[in-house]
């Protein structure tokens, strides 16, 4: 939020053309004799945020392993919540942009940031169920998987051939070290950068390179639990017996090799998606998303508010602030009803509204997909302009719905 309300700033107080020109600003990349170039913008959009759907592929694959995703009867609703919402405003985004707009936007709608959603429910603190941040995270998820999809079927340019097969062979190699059982993160990221490199020479974007990598990082536990309690205990043990030997608050030598052993133990207990995941998280929340959005939300907005009227503002518009929650709402009576779906306990109707306009805070992804969308600069900055808007718009109502909610869930709740 900071640097998005930072780049507004700027571009619109700042000096003229100094914005763009610090974006515009380009990186020389050479390896041997090859040499390229890139721009700190592109930099930022198919490099950085690479990492940030490396992060992503490892939540989709962590979701559909072991949490909300892994068993049909907790996946139901939360699929077919994220589906309809990608189905309904790509739909309204279609008709309002058929004649004479700029259908290259469809997907633009489709996408919910999970940041911003997930930080408007921590806004209401404890009065918020849990089960509905689980549930606005796994339908995000399911949403960011059709988000990748979208981007790597409808925004590719032209196919090389040559990098699409070193991409598979990246592939290859490294669903073979998964197979093999190697659980060092080191190669995996070696090869993972390789891959990045084919995949943006090949012509499908380079942040699909971040999802593939994270599908191939492995899952498995280097020992089994039954080990892992043998294992701990025994440090635990190993800690105690040094105690009764020394002085009490001294900390030995054979204290340190303890530990040691039962941090050993916790690593290996430890699948290397998710310690991947906790490596990257802090990066990708306080570094690659700021940046993102500092050198993509910057917009003059005395020239662009007159835009909102433009056919491919109105249909971002209209997808995300009608689409977006009739599509969940659309989504959920379908799986309540024929689908053998049931509500998680503490949700009701009224929440499963709340959270169908918090869908619809578009920010991250339907800004990346609007610089992949469009080629016209005009169009790209009409995008920007709707997609801030909305987003704005859909969070106070999301976070007036569900306060108001949560106020009549209380109220109504014996004490």
């Amino acid at each position: 939020m900071g640097t998005s309300v930072l780049a507004l700033l700027w571009v619109n107080f700042g000096p003229a053309g100094s914005y763009d020109a610090v974006w515009k600003t380009y990186l020389k990349i050479s390896v041997g004799d090859q040499v390229g170039k890139l721009s700190l913008h592109h930099f930022i959009n198919d490099g950085l945020m690479a990492i940030f759907f490396l992060l992503v592929g490892l939540e989709i694959k962590r979701e559909l392993l072991i949490g909300e995703l892994s068993m049909r009867a907790k996946a139901v609703l939360p699929v077919a919540a994220a589906i309809g919402g990608m189905i309904v405003p790509a739909l309204l985004y279609a008709v309002v942009n058929f004649k004479g707009g700029d259908m290259r936007g469809t997907g633009v709608p489709m996408a919910t940031d999970i940041a911003f959603s997930l930080g408007v429910l921590a806004m209401l603190g404890s009065r918020c169920p849990i089960a509905l941040k689980i549930l606005l995270a796994a339908v995000a998820i399911v949403d960011d998987l059709g988000a990748v999809l979208v981007i790597a079927i409808f925004y590719t340019s032209q196919i090389s051939l040559p990098m699409l097969g070193g991409m598979a062979a990246c592939v290859a190699v490294l669903w073979g070290m998964n197979r093999l059982g190697i659980r060092s993160l080191v190669p995996y990221l070696g090869l993972g950068v390789l891959l990045w490199w084919f995949t943006l020479s090949s012509g499908i974007h380079a942040t699909v390179a971040g999802v593939l990598l994270a599908l191939m990082i492995p899952a498995q536990t280097g020992i089994e639990p039954e080990a892992f309690v043998t294992d701990a205990k025994d440090a635990v043990q190993s800690f105690e017996s040094w105690n009764e030997n020394t002085d009490p608050g001294m900390i030995t030598q054979g204290h340190q090799m303890a530990v040691r052993e039962l941090e050993l133990a916790c690593e290996q207990i430890q699948m290397p998606l998710e310690r991947l995941e906790d490596q990257l998280q802090p990066w990708v929340t306080y570094l690659i998303l700021p940046l993102f959005a500092f050198a993509n939300a910057g917009i003059a907005l005395h020239d662009e508010l007159g835009s909102l009227a433009d056919p491919v503002a109105l249909g971002i518009i209209v997808g995300l602030a009608i689409g977006k929650p009739v599509g969940v709402l659309l989504g959920c009576g379908i799986a309540l009803k024929w689908l053998k779906a049931e509500l998680p306990e503490g949700i009701n109707r009224s929440y499963l509204t709340g959270l169908g306009l918090l869908t619809g805070i578009g920010f991250t992804m339907s800004l990346f997909i609007s610089e992949l969308a469009f080629i016209d600069e005009s169009a790209r900055e009409t995008a920007k302009i709707a997609i801030l808007v909305v987003s704005v718009m859909m969070g106070i109502l999301g976070y007036a719905w569900l306060r108001r909610s949560t106020a009549n869930q209380l109220a109504t709740s014996p004490h």
